[in-house]
């Protein structure tokens, strides 16, 4: 089976849920697609597909064929997942030039409509056969010109979905002002032909108005969408355009997208980093905020690492390049950050269960309403206009708003505050969660392990083995060995064993160097109170201890604190010794405490909880990969540098565990934010369609015109975004019981 790749396009067009779902179904009809998923605020689809059968052009191809835009010049750009400038610059350009469009329209269809509904409610001024001409004659003209220029777009998009058998808002619209103006153009000119005697029943000023108030819609729509990418654009944006490359011992600029890996750049002072790499030349102090969140400048030297949109501070410095353009740890924050908004909640299939049948159950109701007016008496205009009413009050649009512009704006805000969510699913997951297990060090503990007990012989083939290791504890003892000038020799055959410890050849010799299990040891040996034991022992004999303490993580016992006022349950999970563990667990609050647990046992302990309840695991991504893995919710604690590597549905960029009660907030606020939307979105349709159709006539005698039936439709999508906005202003304390 060929491997399939991911493209993102933009679909220029989309008004409501059932556009959504038929390019969906447009692009899962075209060569080599496997799967398709459209954003309806992002105004995107993510297309999975087979390159030996498919293409980008072909799938662009289907989306044009079912009524909708792709720019040419993003096709371009397109080259697997990458997230690069250019390609978001060509979808940029796109964007802005539909927003030209849209304004021009829409200034056309309201400096029209205004004068032409001043007429229209004042045509009972004219008396005369001469002003009464005039009057049709320049509602005619004016509703002819904004039906058929500013409108087009819905006329054709609508009769394209017709023709697709899959009737949408475009439809709707297409429907409601075409009827209004073809019915009024017809009585128009019967009445121009004949003898004139009295005003006619014309509804010029309803068609235009629908065109009208829903290009204001569009317009209110366009600027809140644009707002929901700014995110992943705002981080790209850290990245410099152009970068000093030194190529034979001249310097010159070049384009940073250019770069390729072995390039040696040169960063001035004040400047941003152009590509990732490694200090090769020069000393500095970088702002590394915007990947790690700390607030003080990390020293760089010789060997040091660099990261693209970090900037530099007092010193030159030259920089081979490691990664550069869409590989960048910048470019791929960016890319999950597109990634988490482009993913559908499962709460979104709601909507699009809804959409597949609402259209076509609206055009049913218009029908139904015009024949029922119309058998119980009323005039042919009457009965057009409560169905026009009933075509334009209906909005799908804010049912296919509803999920995707909560998922957008939650997940940027999270990025803002160092969470990355993996999706709409990871959200919703996030919002349910009743149990957290965490691992303990480096999660509970502040990471920076200190060797307090040992001797300098046992430390010197200790450190030997364990110079390879990533885990804390062995990074404590190579760093112990340094501090006391204990010259470490190599070692061979190291085997690093997750959860154990790491044993290899020192000098001629086994050594195993790890937990009591691990290494064999018959008997625990004095300690420090509390301290974490790690046993020597060479050829099977035991040659000593060291002895290590990680004291809890400054914020650990307020974040356990919070999580508990969320109504969340803790559990430790850790390989480490059951005294140390308890120590550990009573400093930071929390009672359940599993210890002396390998990684597969991590990931049984995790299943165990899940029977009951929705759990999270929290680690550091990499001992803890499969408890990750087997909980519904996997937190992962990574760098900025390292967050791509991350097997987690969500990473935390800065602070530790600090963020953790916001995930469960954050989820929790944006999940209420799209029932919220969706509650809104169904209240809206279930009274106000009944209304249009004039339900309440007989009561109160009162209609709703389709000038005001325009007006709300168009108000309801964006107050829809704009509640979904609110998400943005969320704090990293934001709350979210329930």
């Amino acid at each position: 089976m060929s491997e399939t790749t991911t493209i993102d396009l933009p679909v220029l067009g989309m008004t409501c849920a059932a556009c959504v779902r038929r390019v969906e179904r447009a692009v899962a009809a075209a060569p080599g697609v496997s799967r398709a998923e459209v954003n309806l605020p992002l105004s995107r689809a993510r297309i999975v597909l087979d390159p030996a059968v498919g293409s980008a052009k072909s799938a662009a191809a289907a989306i044009r064929d079912a009524g909708y835009e792709v720019p040419d010049d993003v096709l371009d750009t397109i080259g697997g997942r990458g997230a690069g400038e250019a390609r978001l610059a060509a979808i940029a350009r796109a964007e802005q030039e539909e927003a030209r469009t849209l304004r021009r329209d829409a200034t056309l269809a309201i400096v029209l409509a205004v004068p032409l509904l001043a007429i229209a409610m004042a045509h009972g001024i004219a008396k005369s056969r001469e002003a009464m001409t005039a009057s049709v004659i320049v509602q005619l003209v004016l509703g002819t010109i904004v039906v058929l220029v500013p409108g087009r777009h819905y006329l054709r998009r609508g009769w394209i979905a017709v023709a697709h058998r899959s009737p949408d808002m475009n439809t709707l619209i297409a429907l409601g002002a075409g009827t209004a103006w073809l019915s009024s153009t017809i009585v128009a000119a019967r009445w121009l032909a004949g003898p004139r005697h009295h005003m006619p029943e014309i509804y010029f000023e309803a068609g235009a108005a629908i065109v009208a108030f829903v290009m204001i819609g569009k317009l209110l729509e366009s600027r809140a969408r644009a707002r929901l990418s700014a995110a992943v654009r705002g981080l790209l944006s850290l990245a410099p355009a152009k970068a000093h490359a030194i190529v034979d011992g001249t310097e010159r600029d070049v384009d940073a997208g250019s770069l390729e890996v072995g390039a040696v750049i040169r960063v001035r002072p004040g400047e941003r980093v152009a590509a990732d790499g490694t200090v090769i030349e020069g000393t500095s102090a970088v702002d590394e905020a915007m990947l790690t969140g700390e607030s003080m400048p990390v020293d760089k030297d010789e060997g040091s690492p660099i990261y693209a949109g970090t900037l530099n501070g007092h010193g030159p410095l030259v920089v081979r390049v490691a990664r550069a353009g869409a590989d960048t740890a910048l470019a791929r924050i960016a890319r999950a950050v597109e990634d988490a908004q482009g993913n559908k909640a499962p709460i979104a299939h709601l909507a699009d269960r809804v959409s597949a049948v609402f259209v076509p159950a609206v055009l049913a109701i218009a029908a139904l309403t015009g024949a029922i007016w119309l058998v119980g008496g009323a005039p042919l205009g009457i009965a057009l206009e409560r169905m026009v009413a009933v075509l334009v009050i209906a909005c799908p649009c804010a049912l296919g708003l509803a999920t995707p512009a909560a998922v957008a704006v939650g997940t940027a805000r999270g990025a803002e505050l160092g969470i990355l969510f993996r999706g709409g699913d990871a959200l919703e997951t996030a919002s349910q969660i009743e149990v957290v297990c965490l691992d303990k060090t480096g999660t509970l503990t502040a990471g920076t392990p200190k060797v307090v007990d040992g001797t300098d012989d046992v430390l010197r083939i200790a450190a030997a083995v364990e110079q390879g290791s990533e885990h804390p504890l062995a990074r404590a003892i190579v760093a112990a060995a340094r501090e006391r000038s204990i010259d470490a020799p190599d070692a061979t055959g190291v085997q690093i064993v997750p959860g154990g410890g790491a044993h290899g050849i020192v000098d001629g010799r086994q050594v195993r160097v790890g937990s009591r299990e691990f290494v064999g040891a018959d008997a625990q040996s004095p300690s420090v109170d509390g301290a974490t034991r790690s046993y020597v022992t060479v050829d099977g004999a035991l040659a000593g201890t060291i002895s290590i303490v990680d004291p809890p993580a400054a914020e650990a016992r307020r974040v356990v604190d919070e999580l508990r006022d969320l109504r969340i349950e803790l559990v430790m999970i850790t390989g480490d010794h059951e005294d140390v563990a308890r120590r550990i667990a009573g400093d930071v609050g929390i009672s359940r405490v599993h210890a002396g647990v390998k990684p597969t046992g991590k990931a049984q302990l995790v299943e165990a909880e899940r029977t009951n309840h929705r759990v999270a695991m929290v680690g550091d991504g990499i001992n803890d990969a499969p408890a990750l893995a087997a909980a519904d919710l996997g937190v992962a604690l990574a760098s900025g540098a390292d967050v791509a590597a991350a097997a987690a549905d969500v990473t935390l960029l800065r602070g530790g565990i600090a963020l953790l009660p916001t995930v469960f907030s954050l989820a929790r606020a944006t999940l209420r934010t799209i029932r919220r939307n969706l509650l809104a979105a169904f209240a809206y349709n279930i009274v106000c369609i009944p209304v249009a159709a004039g339900v309440l006539y007989p009561w109160t005698g009162w209609l709703l015109s389709p000038v005001l039936a325009s007006a709300a439709m168009s108000l309801s999508s964006v107050s829809v975004l704009l509640s979904s906005l609110q998400l943005r202003h969320a704090s990293a304390n934001v709350t979210g019981r329930g």
